[in-house]
């Protein structure tokens, strides 16, 4: 089977109800960046921190997995399907996809401030300040916040090199170094760009624009891709 290999961003999960950081109704307008999401603000205020992914949490665990969610699991039966997400939610993982990579980190999961590879599945509970790992460090959101490092980037761009199709759904490959990723592929593959605001990539051939919200896309995409490549 082809390797297929889809980088996912916030425009797939909206569809579940799962707010955005740029929807200009998203949950995160009430909150500045700065105050939530860099290791500032959790050095600064972290009951905030730990307050604000502790309503993501919640509110998480009431969506469901759509339709262009559960299209890409649908797509195994025909490809080796490697998802490469921007999103922190575990909707790929609920649809039934079987190969994920959470580049931003996992909402369902905390991990130690002493160990960033202390890491505790916790589902869709809360956390405070005085949660402690089992080795006693404090424990924080399995996030990477703005500004820090992306541990899982090198894989990531190790899995695109494998690429024989690539899928870019929902996402408007402007946040780095996620959207650098796309150049990793290998050239002149068939590559396909679902977003309402999907245009031109510059260095990419062989470009296929699908300028549509997720499920509407895949909906397409889902025939085109198992009767031609298949």
């Amino acid at each position: 089977m082809k390797n297929l290999i889809v980088l996912t961003g916030a425009g797939i999960s909206a569809e579940s109800g799962v707010k955005t950081f740029r929807d200009h109704d998203g949950l995160w307008n009430n909150y500045r960046v700065e105050d939530v999401a860099t290791y500032d603000a959790w050095l600064n205020n972290p009951a905030l921190v730990q307050d604000f992914y502790n309503h993501r949490r919640v509110e998480l665990e009431s969506v469901q997995p759509n339709r262009a969610h559960i299209i890409l699991h649908e797509l195994e039966k025909y490809f080796n399907v490697k998802i490469i997400t921007q999103n922190v939610d575990d909707l790929h993982e609920r649809a039934g996809s079987t190969s994920i990579l959470h580049l931003h980190g996992e909402l369902t999961k905390v991990r130690s401030v002493d160990d960033q590879y202390e890491v505790l599945d916790i589902g869709y509970k809360k956390i405070k300040m005085g949660d402690k790992s089992p080795k006693g460090g404090q424990l924080r959101p399995h996030i990477v916040w703005f500004g820090e490092a992306v541990p899982e980037i090198e894989n990531a761009a190790r899995i695109m090199q494998t690429a024989d199709l690539v899928l870019v759904v929902g996402t408007s490959l402007q946040v780095y170094p996620a959207a650098g990723l796309i150049h990793y592929s290998p050239a002149r593959i068939p590559f396909f760009y679902v977003d309402p605001r999907a245009e031109q990539i510059s260095g990419v051939s062989n470009l296929t624009i699908v300028q549509d919200k997720a499920v509407g896309g895949m909906e397409k995409l889902k025939a085109i891709l198992i009767d031609k490549y298949a």
